[in-house]
């Protein structure tokens, strides 16, 4: 996959990312989360909310041959993990199109944003991943990272285990 280009997001690549997430959440997440949640999951609206936030923060996507195959978002500050002081970036959302996993697109992607932090003098990352989401947790520990908290989200009205990955950077 020597032809994936890393770059940031452009408006013209919202529905793409849309359709990634939504295709992205129905397979990793099928068994783990409400099936009710994920057959609702509704993509105008995605779409919508996506064109007023998606210059917010770090956004890339990766692109194979013009087409978006994944996208990873990010923050250099602890905005969302405020409780654990010594964090002070975040890998917020790393998908890849459920057939093009297990390529090296994740891992680009990843790289990509560890980079960025390592040229703003960051030391101290987390990610967040659901705990029974096996394959993403295997992923996240080969990419150094150690589970290094727990924590309860809400997901469509429901409750579920969270598990911190922490990377020294």
């Amino acid at each position: 996959m020597e032809n994936i280009i890393i770059r940031n997001i452009e408006e013209r690549d919202i529905e793409s990312v849309v359709d990634i997430q939504i295709d992205g959440w129905k397979s990793a997440y099928k068994g783990i989360v409400d099936g009710n949640f994920l057959n609702s999951m509704n993509r105008n609206e995605r779409i919508e909310k996506r064109k007023e936030n998606y210059k917010e923060n770090g956004f890339i996507v990766a692109e194979l041959n013009n087409q978006v195959v994944g996208f990873c978002r990010y923050i250099d500050n602890n905005r969302f993990t405020q409780d654990i002081l010594d964090i002070d970036c975040e890998l917020l959302a790393l998908y890849v199109k459920p057939d093009l996993k297990y390529k090296g697109i994740g891992t680009r992607l990843f790289q990509f944003v560890i980079n960025e932090f390592k040229s703003k003098n960051k030391t101290k990352m987390i990610l967040w991943c659901l705990k029974d989401n096996e394959p993403s947790k295997k992923f996240y520990t080969k990419m150094g990272g150690e589970i290094m908290q727990e924590r309860t989200i809400e997901i469509g009205e429901k409750e579920y285990l969270e598990v911190g990955f922490e990377y020294n950077i």
